[in-house]
């Protein structure tokens, strides 16, 4: 965005040193022109940038009057510094200290007095010459600091009978000048209740600027001044001065009409325009006039006037009989746009510089030319930054942008986390701070922090993993170097994947192989509160391998890390292994059990031996397989293993019962563990041998697994809902309270189309057809499509974007949505700027790929879903609309 009034016509430019030998001002640096009754001097902001500027104007004899802000009102000069730093100095031609040369132009000497806190001042002079400037009768210029009007001296003149047009006013008037000291000029102010009459001396010392050349006189006043009263006029206020200024000589009384009236609330703001009104006719400044001839107008841009085409091509123009208004869009190119700091909140403005001339012609005064200059700016319109988090989780990266901002905004630092750098501090520290900057002038930030970083905040938080950036982006608006801070927090979420385990068992050692997942690198595994690490490997004599991503455990089946449970002709053998965090915290649980067969658990042999095998049993801690006994405790194990204890025995020995049940022989035992100091067995298992009478019977079991349940089918509502989302992220979107959403012509929608409350997933949402209206009703027009059978809108030059949808947190079932993103250029012609957006859709049938092609096609001709949705004879359409958009030019 350039900065306005870089370039201009100068007509004049006279640099001279007089009294002051100082260097000349370069060429670009200063700008002089006239324009209608004005003359000026710009001074570029790149060359007066944080320096102090005095103007002062030198008299005919060389003497110098600083431009102060009465000596500006009373004289006619106009300081005003943009918010670039431009600075333009304005005088009327007819100024207090101008010189007619040759009278054929006006010719005004200024000062310039220019310091800095790193430089002297130094002084520079500028002649101001303009041309003759043909004037009507009467001239009046509302300047934006005062008020002038010159008038030809010879008219209207009043003998000391004449009573004229408004004789309440002039018979009053006349008794003063009469009384008064000849050679005298006075000035009666009309007001409101009474006459005041003041001298020369007295009006100039009240603020007043009265002044003449050959053939005029001027006054000039405040908007505020004492005498001025305010006026409503069409519903705009006026600030108005009656006066009659009158000058005495010996044989005759010269009485001439000096009122002014200008407006002072005639500008209104809305958020798109600025409207500026003017009536028509201003009655304080037609007194005595009983006909109006003619009229003309002409509107200007920075004093430049507007040929009429310009005006009805950039302007809108209302005129009725009672007043003028002209709209000037904001954004209009002639002027610009300022960024601005309010209570540490970003905003904008808009400013130009307008005026407007009218000339009319009367049968009093004749001719009447009036010129209003207004540099106005629009209210403060915030602008809260808009944060764009483009971050995809898969990447690993948090991936943020910041904008748009103006050219006069400058990114000075972020602070991510709780470290605050500087752009370059932190690309060198891996962070990625990019600038981007469109094609007029404006910008956005990025910044991109890795997901490990240790700024990033990490929750666990059921079966997803939450990282969330805290950063601040530092700015400056420049010249004003007011700082802002956009404080941002971003959230990622990844699906946890949990540690798994695969394991093996061979005759001497179980393996386990535990996958970590992304859960936690640094948890460590446990058995019991045992860390599994090299040093207690070596302890311990298991295999621990470890490659950050997967661990191996190699324990041999007999190490005291195993724990035993003796099943039906088996031994189960487990390894529990606990994965910890840094905290010790329990993480996750994790065990490999293998199930060794025991041979021979107990033979009851023919000739009455009985062997039986007993194995370390899980529940009896630090069993000592050596102390097992049987009834008679002299009785001790035969064979001895790490993991069992055999013992052999006859039938009639070792304490074995006996006893006959009809014609089978039962022989009991008992293989006992007594603990120390407890007289009872911990440890109790019982044996029996059944002999039959004529043989040996062996007896077998097996269990039987217990059947899976079932689930029946139910029957459900579905439900359809269209949402907008506040950028192209889709996890933000407005609520049924934020609408009617506002949206500029240059911002795309992103929408987003979902099936409620199911959660089969063999139903699919596809989009049949959706379009845009100005009303709520969908059957409206005028209508824009924007998908029509489910292909994106081709026929209009900002196409129609489907945007894939992916599971997340928020999504469980991709195949219920559907996302598109419209071009809101697509509405540029809609008056209103009212949109509505609708869409028909279809569900069908993903389960049955083959038969209902609709399931696999993005984009499908109407002859394809007859017979092909869920349910072929019902009507499985639906439509859904959205809340009102309004679309801002």
């Amino acid at each position: 965005m350039a900065q306005p009034r870089l370039m201009r016509l100068a007509l004049i430019v006279v640099l001279v040193s007089a009294a002051w030998s100082q260097p000349t001002l370069q060429t670009d640096a200063i700008l002089v022109d006239c324009v209608e009754s004005l003359s000026r001097i710009i001074l570029n902001a790149q060359q007066f940038m944080d320096k102090d500027v005095r103007f002062s104007v030198l008299d005919q004899y060389g003497r110098a009057f600083e431009v102060t802000r009465t000596l500006a009102t009373k004289c006619g000069y106009t300081i005003t510094r943009d918010f670039w730093g431009n600075i333009e100095f304005r005088a009327s031609i007819i100024s207090c200290y101008s010189q007619i040369v040759d009278e054929s132009s006006y010719s005004l000497t200024v000062k310039l007095d220019v310091s800095s806190t790193m430089a002297a001042s130094v002084s520079y002079i500028q002649i101001l010459t303009c041309p003759f400037y043909p004037w009507s009768a009467r001239e009046i210029l509302c300047e934006t600091n005062y008020m002038e009007v010159s008038v030809v001296r010879t008219v209207p003149l009043a003998s000391e009978g004449y009573i004229g047009d408004q004789p309440e006013d002039w018979a009053a008037a006349f008794p003063d000048a009469v009384s008064g000291e000849a050679f005298v000029w006075q000035i009666v102010f009309r007001l409101p209740s009474r006459r005041k009459t003041m001298p020369l001396k007295a009006a100039q010392d009240a603020g007043y600027g009265i002044n003449t050349t050959n053939s005029r006189i001027v006054l000039r006043a405040a908007y505020n001044a004492t005498e001025t009263t305010v006026e409503s006029i069409e519903s705009v206020d006026f600030s108005v001065l009656r006066t009659t200024t009158y000058y005495k000589q010996r044989w005759m009384l010269f009485m001439i009409d000096t009122a002014v009236a200008c407006p002072v609330d005639d500008v209104k703001y809305t958020a798109a325009a600025i409207l500026w009104s003017i009536p028509r006719t201003i009655p304080p400044l037609l007194a005595g006039a009983n006909n109006i001839q003619a009229s003309s107008g002409m509107f200007g841009i920075d004093l430049q006037a507007l040929s009429d085409g310009d005006l009805r091509n950039r302007f809108v123009i209302q005129n009725d009989s009672r007043a003028t208004t002209i709209q000037i869009p904001v954004g209009e190119p002639s002027g610009y746009y300022k960024s601005h700091v309010v209570n540490g909140k970003h905003g904008i403005t808009y400013s130009i510089s307008i005026f407007l001339q009218n000339q009319w012609t009367d049968d009093k005064w004749g001719q009447t030319r009036q010129t209003i200059v207004k540099d106005l700016t629009t209210p403060f319109m915030p602008r809260p930054p808009i944060v764009t988090n483009n971050t995809i989780p898969a990447t690993r990266v948090f991936n943020v942008s910041v904008g748009t901002f103006l050219p006069d905004v400058v990114l000075q630092f972020v602070t991510i986390g709780i470290t605050t750098l500087s752009v370059a501090q932190a690309n060198a520290r891996g962070y990625v701070v990019s600038e981007f900057r469109y094609a007029n002038g404006s910008a956005s930030y990025t910044l991109k922090v890795p997901f490990d970083d240790p700024s990033i905040h990490l929750q666990v938080i059921g079966s997803f993993r939450v990282y969330t950036l805290n950063a601040t982006f530092g700015f400056k608006v420049i010249p004003e170097n007011r700082p802002f801070s956009v404080p941002v927090e971003i959230v990622a979420v990844q699906d946890i994947v949990l540690p798994s385990t695969t394991g093996y068992c061979d005759d001497s050692y179980l393996h386990l192989v535990v996958r970590r997942g992304n859960v936690d690198e640094d948890w460590a595994p446990y058995v019991g509160n045992l860390l599994l690490n090299s040093q207690s490997a070596e302890m311990h004599g298991f295999l621990l391998l470890d490659n950050g991503t997967h661990f191996e455990i190699k324990v041999q089946r007999a190490s005291p890390l195993v724990t035993y449970e003796v099943r039906t002709r088996a031994i189960a053998v487990t390894i529990p292994i606990s994965l910890k965090d840094r905290a010790g915290n329990t993480r996750s649980n994790f065990s490999i059990a293998c199930n060794y067969k025991i041979q021979d658990k107990m033979d009851c042999l023919l000739n009455g031996t009985i062997v039986i095998t007993a194995v370390r049993n899980a529940l009896v801690q630090g069993m000592d397989l050596s102390k097992l006994v049987l009834r008679d405790r002299s009785c001790k194990p035969t064979v001895l293993t790490d993991l069992s204890a055999t013992f052999v025995f006859n039938a009639n020995t070792c304490g074995t019962t006996s006893r006959f049940t009809g014609s089978t022989m039962t022989y009991e035992n008992n293989v006992l563990y007594y603990s120390s100091g407890v007289a009872a067995a911990i440890y109790n298992m019982t044996i029996s041998c059944n002999y039959g009478i004529n043989g040996t019977a062996l007896l077998s079991f097996r269990a039987e697994d217990i059947p899976l349940p079932t689930a029946e089918h139910g029957f459900g509502s579905l439900a359809l809902v269209m949402r907008l989302s506040k950028d192209p992220s889709y996890v933000n979107f407005y609520s049924a309270q934020e609408y009617p959403v506002l949206k500029y012509l240059q911002e795309p929608l992103y929408f987003e189309v979902e099936i409620q409350y199911t959660q089969d997933p063999q139903i699919e949402l596809f989009l049949h057809d959706c379009w845009a209206t100005s009303s709520a009703d969908r059957f409206g027009t005028p209508k824009w499509d924007i998908v029509v059978n489910s292909c994106p809108n081709t026929a209009d030059h900002y196409e129609t974007i489907f945007h894939p949808v992916t599971m997340d947190s928020r999504v469980r079932l991709p195949s219920h949505l559907k996302r598109f993103e419209v071009k809101t250029f697509t509405f540029r012609q809609n008056a209103k700027g009212q949109i509505y957006f609708h869409c028909s859709v279809v569900i069908c049938n993903s389960a049955l790929p083959l038969s209902d092609l609709l399931c696999r096609r993005l984009c499908i001709p109407d002859r394809q879903r007859i017979g092909r949705s869920v349910d072929a004879h019902l009507d499985v359409h639906g439509y859904v609309s959205s809340g009102m958009v309004q679309i801002l030019a």
